[in-house]
């Protein structure tokens, strides 16, 4: 691999080719960055001067005239805003506010009130630590990196009291036992337990100078008893194998998904073919293009106000990006995103720090964080129709990352409870995946094949993964070095690449170890967002949307891809604009109040007293209403389509012949059945005694029922279990 990253190549008209065969585009040549590794683009280079259209920072690099004295610093040096060079020019926009419980450092970033003196740079210009004074701690307290004292006893108990872990850090973490000696006499004869039966060891036995102990064959291992051994399943641990791992009997097997190999060397999975690996990334005022094998190395999309946030729709070849500045989201076809001609406009309007987009390839659809309004939010591709997904218990959304092939989005948020969450692509089933030891979590990224989250911790200094369920948490790098405040990141085969703002960098190491640790390419400005263009990224799926339904899904605005839970989830579900509720087909928009909420009985008549009936109309549906009546004509409704029903149904105008004939026979049918009940309860009362009789005990005067049926051949017969003493009966 070593050999590969300076092998020379033939270089194209408009890239400058470095002394060490390199590949980099003419524009970085005598730019003041060394974009060669031989630091053979700055070698012999003039004084720069700038045209008449530009500004000339104090560093001697060039910005366009219209940027300077806007608000922004577009120079590295800032020399575009300072006073002197604006004298008479008031800036085009005022500095947004940070939050009440949020510092606000020099620069005019924001930063969490309580990062302030905790001897961590968490403001790019160092501000939050300056003027700072760290207490001093007793002599029976520990203190934390930031300054904090905290009870000794509390330092490696296993439980963080620190903000930055550091009570727990080199900590021994094994167990602390003792061992009581046994005497001469026991220890002769445990010496001879290995020659009896093995000494009751499963695998092996091993005589001690005091005592023996048992030992099992690699890929196994000792189970609570001390003497029987267990399969150890190596594919529990995460990133065992770089794609599929199958668990053997005392060993496992590494295997590699479809279009990818594994390598001789490496024994790791490398794709088949396909393009060369690329890695596209944000540099402030331009998006940047190289190589992972550092060959090629250019500049894509040049003049950029501010660009932050980075994504591909690779399938299609188009290129998304968002400028904080502007306030908005553009794309472009990769190969004319060059010129800004072929730049289009997704979204124009609505946002104000849009810091994480990610696109949904499959169904067409890109979704994007908002830190200043709290939200994320939902559009096609194309920007014609736009929704607001989630806007509650969000703090400071950054990143985003979706799955359009099982359904679900990740994002970070960086606020006072800091987390990593996860969704269905229509904002449903959300749930948080990552809650604990997680401060300030900036990119994230998913890789598709392993089904593992990876995202960077700029106040940790951190790179960590997870399993999308949750599961498997692990830390790969921990380095203030490396990581001294990365932004965002991603993965291909074994390595995960990151860019790093304070370094002005991006790196890359391997992503199951974090070993490797390897610089691609220096003196940026500002880097931020990181995507890898591959083939194998992004793997075509099935557009439910599209299906029998026809376009859309058979929704009247946005179809949404609904998380796949099991097997029976649905499969989309329909979304209306924000000014807008579903109607109660859950297909179409309606503007007002909710009309997705259980049936209501529709209002009585005021006309007439007499009993309706009612039928619901829909203006879009094609089967006809069957008329349905309650019994006590509370609630009438009709189905329409099958088994669904219509809301909010409309009344009917009143027809008197056919409410005549359902009247009448009403009537009749009423006064036939109050005849015969009068005709039984008079027959009833004619055929029963009554019999009154002081009890002599209670001297209570009962009154009791004796039903005397008539036999025809037996006379009278009493009732069985209904007896009169008459001696209780008074006849006096």
């Amino acid at each position: 691999a070593a050999n590969r990253l300076d092998a020379a190549k033939q270089c194209t008209p408009d890239q400058f080719q470095c002394t060490n065969g390199q590949c980099v585009s003419t524009a970085f040549v005598c730019d003041g960055d060394s974009d060669c590794s031989d630091d053979s683009d700055e070698a012999s280079c003039p004084k720069p001067t700038c045209s008449s259209s530009s500004f000339q920072c104090n560093d001697s690099v060039c910005v366009p005239t219209q940027w300077s004295c806007d608000g922004d610093a577009d120079c590295p040096d800032g020399s575009d805003e300072w006073p002197q060079n604006c004298v008479g020019r008031l800036p085009e926009k005022t500095q947004v506010g940070c939050g009440v419980h949020d510092f606000q450092c020099e620069n005019g970033e924001c930063v969490h009130g309580t990062w302030r003196c905790d001897r961590g740079n968490d403001c790019s210009d160092h501000s939050d630590e300056f003027n700072c004074s760290l207490p001093t701690c007793l002599p029976d307290e520990f203190q934390c990196n930031d300054g904090i004292c905290i009870h000794g006893g509390r330092q490696c108990d296993r439980v963080p009291d620190c903000r930055d872990l550091s009570d727990e850090i080199d900590c021994h973490t094994g167990d602390r036992f003792t061992r009581a000696w046994p005497s001469r006499l026991f220890c002769a004869a445990v010496r001879k337990m290995c020659l009896t039966g093995n000494g009751g060891c499963s695998h092996s036995c091993n005589n001690l100078k005091v005592g023996y102990n048992c030992s099992c064959h690699p890929g196994y291992s000792l189970n609570t008893d001390k003497k029987t051994c267990a399969d150890i399943d190596e594919c529990a641990e995460a990133d065992t194998c770089t794609q599929t791992c199958t668990n053997l009997p005392g060993s496992y097997k590494c295997e590699c998904k479809k279009g990818y190999q594994v390598d001789p060397v490496s024994k790791t999975c490398r794709a088949e073919s396909g393009t060369i690996p690329t890695l596209y990334f944000t540099n402030r005022h331009e998006v940047r293009k190289m190589t992972v094998d550092r060959s090629e190395y250019v500049r894509l999309i040049p003049q950029l106000k501010n660009a932050v946030a980075l994504d591909m729709d690779m399938p299609k070849k188009m290129i998304f990006w968002s400028d904080l500045s502007l306030k908005k989201i553009y794309s472009s076809k990769l190969d004319v995103a060059g010129n800004s001609h072929y730049h289009s406009e997704v979204i124009g309007s609505g946002i104000e720090a849009p810091e994480g987009i990610a696109v949904d390839w499959i169904h067409g659809n890109i979704y994007w964080t908002d830190s200043v309004l709290k939200t994320i939010s939902v559009a096609t591709t194309d920007g014609s129709k736009r929704k607001i997904l989630i806007t509650e218990d969000l703090e400071k959304p950054r990143a985003i990352t979706v799955d359009p092939v099982n359904n679900f989005m990740y994002w970070t948020d960086w606020g006072d409870e800091a987390k990593i969450e996860k969704s269905g692509l229509n904002g449903g089933d959300r749930v948080a995946l990552v809650t604990d030891n997680i401060m300030w979590p900036n990119g994230i990224t998913l890789d598709m094949v392993n089904q593992r989250l990876y995202w960077v911790d700029s106040k940790m200094h951190t790179l960590s993964s997870i399993g999308v369920n949750g599961e498997s948490r692990h830390s790969l790098i921990v380095s203030e070095d490396k990581l001294a405040h990365p932004l965002s990141l991603t993965v291909f085969e074994d390595r995960v690449f990151w860019t790093d703002i304070t370094s002005s960098a991006v790196f890359s190491a391997d992503r199951r170890t974090g070993n490797d640790i390897t610089q691609l390419a220096a003196d940026l400005d500002h880097p931020e967002d990181i995507v890898l263009y591959h083939d194998l990224k992004q793997p075509i799926g099935i557009n439910s949307c599209t299906g029998s339904r026809g376009e859309n899904g058979g929704c009247e605005f946005l179809c949404l891809p609904a998380p796949q839970i099991n097997h029976r989830s649905p499969k989309y579900t329909c979304a209306c604009p924000d000014h807008m509720t579903m109607g109660s087909r859950k297909r179409t928009c309606v503007t007002g109040k909710n009309q997705t909420s259980p049936l209501l009985p529709p209002k009585a008549p005021t006309a007439a007293p007499t009993a309706t009936t009612t039928a619901a109309t829909k203006k879009d549906t094609t089967t006809s209403a069957s008329q349905q009546g309650t019994q006590d004509g509370s609630i009438v409704f009709s189905a329409v389509s099958g088994n669904r029903l219509a809301a909010s149904p409309e009344e009917a105008h009143l027809s008197h012949p056919v409410a005549l004939y359902v009247v009448l026979p009403i009537l009749v049918m009423s006064l036939l059945v109050f005849g015969a009940m009068w005709v039984w309860r008079h027959w009833r009362l004619k055929n029963t005694n009554t019999i009154h009789f002081d009890n002599p005990v209670y001297q209570k005067t009962t009154e009791d029922e004796m039903h005397i049926c008539r036999n025809g051949s037996e006379g009278y017969v009493y009732p069985q279990r209904q007896m009169v003493s008459m001696d209780d009966i008074d006849v006096a």
